[in-house]
């Protein structure tokens, strides 16, 4: 047997949103009661692990090729290991850091060591990719990262693995955690029971990504996969899945068989979940503490523009009011500056978050994802504010950043708007009120209140510190 190839695998974190270091760590000049505020709200931020393994990385880890030894590095979380020399470094590429993977991957080479580069952002543009590796992974790199360590063994290397089928998720694909620093982690508890998306939004890159159908694994396996996750993680599930209700009749048969394990679950849902009462209480009864449910907008107009058309508009109050009352908490997610936006949108946004006493808001700005229909658009009718051919440009920030001109509203009155629109949202008494009136998960909820009570006051500030940019640059002259 020869000798044994050692393998990284890399995530490298955003520069904001929970990830991010300078929205959980950073100092600014403050007045003393915003500081004495400040300060023990990154105390408990700094506490509260929200970190989640990256599963992309758990995945290809869990591949076993004799003679290769693979290990995850989560930059989020732990310093590059230079000290260690390694055979081959991947690195999972997505667009928002797509110029520090690249920086890395220059620098990595310029000393000699082989690097591969996969992910969202090689997979749209790997061209532009293959400059900086010495193989890239084009697709989902379930299949291919096994041919790669083959390859690596065998001293074989190709230059480029491009997938021609999605893989089968009908095989077992049994993923491992040893790899894992459990600890670091709010859990470890991560599965997918699907991919895949029927639905067309044309801000998403899901569809783009892995498909219109939907691909899923057995569910025997993911009851065996949940119960052995159990026996090394107590703590809570997630269900990484887009729309976890995608497949009523599949989840209503998964989660019931999982009723039996006694496991406390987070996922991600359409609001149709809301108006499907069997599986509502199927959830329920499995554990289902809270859910991220994209509402995206209130207004018809602009669900229209983007194809969000997978629940009704007239549906959503009492969609919401449903899941709530099953006694599960949801996470809503907006999307303000959507094409059929106005300046009236956020008092519509507050009034709905007001009616179903949502527990915790999320206020987002618009991202032209490349490759998405979205981003292509707005590039044709000159709406970027960055140059698309840049990757440098791709900082898909949290709502920290405009990289749009809004379709009705002018740029100069949109930032302003979405200031006034979270700060009447994002207080530290309305987040103690939600955390009490929350069905589930109480101290969850209060501490995501908290922590973008903090989040939105850095996102205003560097909205203003833009919005100076943009007067220097004219970009406020009407068009």
């Amino acid at each position: 047997m020869g000798t044994l190839k050692k393998v990284l695998l890399v995530f490298i974190p955003t520069r904001s949103g929970v990830d991010g270091a300078r929205s959980i760590y950073a100092e600014r000049e403050q007045s003393l009661p915003a500081r004495m505020l400040a300060r023990p709200l990154r105390t408990l931020i700094r506490k509260s692990p929200f970190s989640i393994p990256p599963l992309s990385l758990m995945i290809l880890a869990s591949i076993r090729v004799e003679g290769v030894e693979q290990t995850i590095c989560d930059l989020r979380l732990e310093l590059f290991p230079d000290h260690v020399e390694w055979d081959l470094i991947g690195i999972s590429v997505q667009t928002g850091t797509a110029s520090e993977a690249f920086e890395l991957a220059d620098r990595l080479r310029s000393q000699g060591t082989l690097v591969a580069l996969g992910g969202p952002h090689v997979t749209m543009f790997p061209e532009a990719s293959a400059r900086h590796a010495d193989l890239i992974v084009e697709g989902e790199a379930d299949d291919l990262w096994r041919r790669v360590l083959t390859d690596l063994r065998q001293g074989t290397l190709g230059k480029t693995y491009r997938q021609e089928e999605r893989p089968d998720l009908s095989l077992p694909r049994p993923v491992f955690k040893e790899h894992l620093d459990a600890g670091r982690y709010f859990t470890t508890n991560l599965i997918q029971t699907s991919r895949g998306c029927p639905h067309n939004c044309d801000f998403c890159n899901v569809h783009v990504l892995n498909g219109h159908r939907l691909r899923q694994r057995p569910i025997e396996e993911i009851v065996g996969e949940v119960a052995r996750f159990r026996e090394h993680d107590g703590r809570i599930f997630f269900f990484v899945d887009d729309s976890i209700n995608a497949d009523p009749d599949y989840a209503e048969e998964l989660f019931r068989r999982l009723t039996t394990l006694r496991i406390t679950w987070f996922g991600q849902a359409t609001t149709a979940l809301g108006m499907q009462q069997s599986l509502l209480e199927t959830f329920a009864r499995s554990g289902c503490s809270a859910l991220l449910v994209g509402i995206e907008s209130v207004e018809p107009a602009s669900r229209k523009a983007h194809h969000k058309n997978q629940s009704r508009s007239d549906e959503l109050v009492q969609s919401v009011r449903n899941i709530r009352s099953a006694g599960i908490s949801l996470y809503g997610s907006f999307i303000y500056g959507l094409d059929g936006d106005t300046l009236e949108t956020p008092a519509a946004i507050l009034d709905f978050i007001n009616q179903t006493e949502l527990d915790v808001p999320g206020i987002n700005i618009l991202r032209p994802t490349p490759g998405t229909q979205l981003f292509l658009r707005l590039r044709e009718e000159g709406r970027l504010l960055f140059d698309p051919d840049d990757p440098a440009a791709f900082r898909y920030t949290f709502g920290q950043e405009m990289l749009y001109r809004p379709k009705q509203i002018p740029l100069d009155r949109f930032i302003e708007s979405y200031g006034e629109l979270t700060s009447r949202i994002f207080t530290v008494p309305a987040s103690l009120k939600r955390a009490i009136s929350a069905p589930s998960a109480k101290t969850a909820v209060g501490i995501f209140n908290l922590f973008y009570t903090h989040l939105y006051s850095l996102s205003r500030h560097d909205l203003k510190r833009q919005a100076g940019q943009f007067h220097q640059k004219n970009h406020f002259a009407i068009r």
